[in-house]
């Protein structure tokens, strides 16, 4: 009898070595091998940039298009109100019904906005990802190197759109850029949404400059400006304020629900950017930005990060979302020598609230515009997150606000 306890210590002993050893290999296994990647694993992080148009969202989505983990589409927005004739608040749900899809990697939804049997190449300023520049979806450029969108366009055109749908489950992010939003209330599903890990970046700009760069692409901005007026018939100057009277709107509402009195699923899944400063210092607010998300900052990236920001080239009126080499500073500072005094004023008494809040100083005559030596960039103060209470604190609180 006492042979046999001892052989039963045996095993038992040998059974808790191999179980011993089994864990010891697999976390050795996972922790080195290839297939602990993020993009090969199920949890991905979904990320909605956020803006308007002329805020300088086409270089930020750049910023995260080149990065080696991302999946990046700009403005597929575009599709739904191109070819929907509904009123803009209903626009907005249909588009974020879309963009709850796309973040899943499913393209059937945008596909429905887009002419049968479309090609890769039928999404609105697809060259502009790298992810459908590289494998999977094209054998063109590597992951691990930058995009170059005329080269992608001539040699990319992906025929159907399956090829994207694989690309887009082999990235770790999921990055959207729109313009097309204009309240945090009806993105709210996308956040309550256990299956998507969602961050908002709120891009902002002093809406003097957009109101400047709006008048040199009024021909490319047409369109939506009809659908920002609900297509109303108005003379174009009067629209084009109209159009900036919306957009300052819009930026209030969202950062007083985002950062005044967020609801609690709002917690650390939004980030207010200024243009102006991420063009002062990009490294460190791009730093900043990508360790929100879940992102660091390869060499690469941000060698080209350097590059377009400290250039010497000028924007082009003619291409609207072109990318080139400019010293970002003297662009952000451009407006204040070209536009004139009058409309700069109507613009202050438009969107006072907005340029109080996100930190725009008015200026008051055309000597202190043009004197580029008083700043107008205010230091962004940070807000105090006041969360809502549940139920009966919701309730009572709406009551007060109105």
């Amino acid at each position: 009898m006492g042979r046999w306890r001892m052989n039963v210590s045996t095993m038992m002993f040998l059974v808790i070595l191999q179980g011993a050893t089994v864990v010891l290999f697999c976390g050795w296994y996972f922790q080195f091998s290839p297939c602990n990647n993020p993009a090969n694993q199920n949890h991905k992080v979904h990320v909605l940039l956020l803006s308007s148009w002329r805020s300088g969202s086409s270089f930020l989505g750049q910023v995260f298009s080149q990065h080696p983990s991302v999946f990046y589409l700009m403005e597929p927005g575009w599709h739904i109100w191109r070819n929907l004739q509904k009123p803009k608040n209903m626009l907005q749900i249909i588009l974020r019904d879309v963009f709850r899809d796309l973040f899943r990697c499913e393209f059937s939804g945008l596909e429905a906005f887009m002419p049968p049997r479309s090609n890769v190449s039928n999404v609105f300023m697809w060259s502009h990802s790298r992810a459908l520049c590289s494998p999977p979806a094209c054998p063109l450029t590597p992951r691990g190197d930058l995009s170059d969108e005329h080269r992608c366009s001539k040699r990319c055109n992906v025929s159907g759109l399956k090829g994207m749908e694989s690309s887009c489950k082999s990235y770790s992010h999921i990055v959207l850029k729109e313009v097309r939003f204009f309240d945090l209330e009806s993105l709210y599903p996308l956040l309550q949404d256990p299956n998507l890990d969602l961050r908002i970046i709120h891009l902002v700009r002093d809406p003097r400059a957009v109101m400047r760069s709006r008048e040199e692409s009024f021909s490319a901005l047409a369109y939506d400006n009809s659908i920002m007026v609900d297509r109303r018939a108005m003379p174009p100057a009067d629209l084009q304020f109209e159009v900036i009277k919306k957009i300052c709107r819009s930026h209030v509402l969202m950062i007083e629900r985002a950062m005044l009195k967020p609801q609690p699923f709002l917690e650390g899944r939004y980030k207010l950017v200024r243009y102006e400063d991420l063009v002062h210092n990009p490294i460190g607010m791009i730093n900043d930005i990508y360790q929100f998300v879940g992102l660091d900052l390869t060499r690469k990236v941000g060698e080209w990060i350097y590059q377009v920001t400290h250039g010497k080239g000028i924007g082009s009126k003619s291409q609207a979302f072109k990318i080139t080499s400019r010293d970002a500073v003297d662009v952000s500072k451009a407006w204040r020598t070209t536009f004139p005094f009058a409309k700069i004023k109507r613009v202050q008494e438009l969107c006072y609230g907005a340029m109080k809040m996100i930190g725009y100083r008015p200026v008051n005559n055309d000597k202190d515009l043009k004197n580029l030596g008083i700043e107008l960039l205010a230091p962004l103060e940070p807000y105090e997150f006041i969360w809502l209470p549940s139920k009966a604190g919701q309730t009572a609180d709406k009551t007060k606000e109105k």
